[in-house]
């Protein structure tokens, strides 16, 4: 069987986001997640930067846009925060083109706008 790429991190930030979205439940706009979820970050001691930029290059020019991403934990995972109706195509990938740019391998689309919680694990 495989090893699951940052399986105990991964289930540390989802359930932080169960956490969340218990509280608060599904409705609120993107930003007040992104609030509730620095702060359980912090209580749960998983590091993180909110809303790092990433440069993008085109054949080694660093493009003017850059992309932001709303969560980088433990210097290793993109979480992507949405509030949607579903995690839909699109959502993932722009999280595959977030690694990409990043150089990370594991991004998680985490979907605040629904009764129960989705997510998915964006791998490259």
């Amino acid at each position: 069987m495989a090893d699951i790429l940052f399986k105990e991190e991964s289930y540390k930030i989802v359930g932080a986001c169960f956490e969340v979205h218990k509280a608060l439940g599904h409705g609120f706009k993107e930003v007040v997640y992104k609030d509730a979820l620095e702060l359980e970050f912090k209580r749960l001691g998983i590091s993180f930067l909110r809303e790092k930029p990433y440069d993008i290059y085109y054949k080694e020019q660093k493009l003017k846009h850059c992309f932001v991403a709303d969560f980088v934990l433990l210097n290793s995972i993109i979480l992507e925060i949405k509030t949607a109706g579903y995690i839909g195509e699109p959502y993932l990938k722009q999280t595959l083109n977030y690694l990409k740019a990043s150089g990370l391998r594991l991004g998680i689309v985490i979907n605040f706008g629904t009764p129960s919680l989705e997510y998915q694990r964006v791998i490259i």
